[in-house]
């Protein structure tokens, strides 16, 4: 099998699954808030339009137990077509819909389904894609293969705001509110065709094939996983937790920080998200490719020990300037989340047995994910309540990483646990 289209096919897919749900994220302060979620207080406007928007991280756990099922039981290809058209089409359907002001409350009400079926696929994507990669990857360089999925956050985010910012850019306020944000969703039509056709291209993993052709498949995925894996189902959820409320902070909330309580323009803001994902693209195969030699578990405490101590110096510096916000995005976001971003997928399949291993790897980071998907609610009523203080902030980011910290340094031996679980051995995973 061809290693470089595997490689585009784990990407691909991953780019336009992030790109849908980082515009349902960008828009929801920028537009849905006003459109869908009318009221006499921006705040509760703000706060309803989020709960939508954690009702999508809400039902990505149930989209990994489905796609993990499928994955496990029928293969991880199948799974990865269908993720991308549940995707893909309910994206485009937003673009479509009414607003509250031309059918009353059934537009949110179609919004929230919609951003239901959303969740759910991306709760099956990132786990197939990650297998896709590292099941695939040549001896000793799992690492550099797990990471390259990753890069479908950055460039999605990067597609999705750039589409938005070229877009305000050409209309008014009035135009954008008006027809101008359906534009970005709409095209996710024409970018669905082109992944569904390159992953058809592309053959089962050859660990999936090994499994199906020994007959040693789970009957029920979910249940053995809890059955025999749980404690790193456990260890996936607490892995995430830290850097995903940071994560959630950096490529969402951060535009409603930016220029509702911070003062700076939607261009602003919009450019300070893009520059750290630009910068991602550069950081995210370079500390896979290391992981390879250092280790997943180094790169990884690294990664959360420097987010830890910069978390209230961040919330300092972005109040300082528009200068400052695009410093503190590219550093924090760019370098040290896609550190621990970049190492986490190959990390976390190493845990699973083939057996369970999209499941598994799933399950445990979209659990995570549905955590702290409402941590724009929890922002939100902080923000009303202390302003953009860093203290309140940084400290609510430092107690999400410290926990993460733990679950990290107690991490058995990755090497011992993942030695049965992949042929090739665990020589790169770390200590």
């Amino acid at each position: 099998m061809n290693k470089s289209r595997v490689l585009f096919a784990s990407l691909v897919g991953s780019v336009i699954e992030w790109y849908d749900f980082y515009l349902y994220g960008t828009a929801t302060g920028l537009v849905f808030s006003n459109l869908f979620f009318p009221s006499h207080d921006p705040a509760i406007s703000l706060l309803l339009a989020f709960v939508t928007f954690g009702a999508g991280y809400a039902a990505r756990p149930i989209g990994s137990i489905l796609f993990g099922h499928l994955g496990d039981r029928i293969g991880r290809k199948a799974a990865l077509i269908f993720t991308l058209l549940g995707m893909g089409g309910s994206s485009m359907l937003i673009g479509l819909l009414p607003t509250y002001a031309q059918v009353g409350l059934l537009a949110p009400i179609l919004l929230v389904i919609l951003r239901l079926i959303q969740g759910i696929a991306l709760g099956g994507e990132w786990g197939g894609a990650i297998l896709l990669a590292t099941e695939s990857a040549p001896r000793g360089v799992r690492g550099l293969y797990g990471s390259i999925p990753q890069l479908g956050v950055p460039v999605g985010l990067v597609a999705g705001s750039l589409s938005f910012t070229l877009i305000s850019s050409l209309t008014s306020e009035a135009q954008f509110l008006g027809w101008g944000w359906r534009i970005p969703f709409l095209l996710s039509a024409v970018l669905i065709v082109l992944a569904i056709w390159v992953r058809s291209g592309v053959d089962e993993t050859p660990a999936f094939q090994k499994q199906k052709e020994s007959g040693d498949l789970a009957k029920v995925p979910i249940l053995e996983t809890f059955r025999n894996d749980w404690r790193n189902v456990v260890r996936a959820i607490g892995l995430k937790i830290g850097d995903g409320f940071f994560n959630v902070f950096l490529m969402s909330f951060i535009l409603v920080f930016a220029t509702v309580y911070l003062g700076y323009s939607r261009d602003a803001a919009l450019t300070g998200l893009t520059i750290g994902c630009g910068t991602m693209l550069i950081t995210i195969p370079i500390f896979g490719y290391l992981s390879d030699f250092i280790g997943r578990k180094v790169i990884y405490i690294g990664g959360l020990s420097l987010m830890f101590l910069l978390a209230i110096p961040y919330f300092t510096m972005i109040k300082a300037g528009v200068g400052w916000l695009y410093v503190m995005q590219a550093v924090v976001l760019g370098v040290l989340w896609a550190a621990v971003f970049s190492t986490q997928g190959t990390l976390f399949s190493e845990l699973f047995p083939a057996k369970v291993r999209y499941t598994g790897l799933s399950v445990g980071y979209q659990v995570a994910a549905a955590i702290v998907g409402f941590g724009p609610m929890i922002w939100t009523t902080m923000a009303k309540s202390f302003g953009p203080s860093p203290m309140v902030f940084g400290g609510f980011m430092m107690a999400g990483i410290a926990l993460s910290l733990v679950f990290c340094l107690f991490l058995p031996s990755a090497r011992k646990i993942a030695s049965s679980h992949y042929d090739d051995g665990m020589e790169n995973i770390g200590v």
